[in-house]
């Protein structure tokens, strides 16, 4: 599953903080549609300024294509792209490879540092 049909936008250089009307106009979907998916997303949540005016991070921005491009372009439902986005933050288990195999290079590495902590313990223990 990819996250939508092509790259999203460069953000501005040096801007951190964007309005609902800037992330919109970058997103290209109106300012329910954003509303509405932070209702629908829980980790799509904007900072709120003591107004109750939006503030979008880089992060947020990120998410809500990622949102876009699940929903519009790749047609998944709202469970569906719940899932996706689950899957994609979900880290892929260290050292497996894809068939959940440990590598044994990485096994070898946990070992050494195993016996190196081991090492440090009894010493502290002493």
């Amino acid at each position: 599953m990819t996250s939508g049909a092509g790259a999203p936008p460069p953000l501005p250089p040096g801007k951190d903080y964007f309005t609902i009307a800037e992330a919109c106009r970058l997103l290209q979907v109106p300012a329910h549609t954003m509303r509405y998916w932070e209702g629908l997303f829980s980790a799509l949540r904007p900072t709120r300024l003591p107004g109750g005016h939006r503030r979008y991070r880089r992060a947020d921005l990120e998410l809500a294509f990622r949102i876009k491009g699940l929903l519009r372009d790749e047609r998944l439902t709202v469970a569906g792209a719940r899932k996706a986005l689950a899957a994609m933050r979900r880290p892929a288990r260290a050292g497996a490879g894809a068939d959940g195999a440990a590598n044994p290079a990485s096994l070898k590495l946990l070992k050494r540092v195993r016996e190196d902590l081991q090492r440090l313990l009894d010493d502290l223990s002493r």
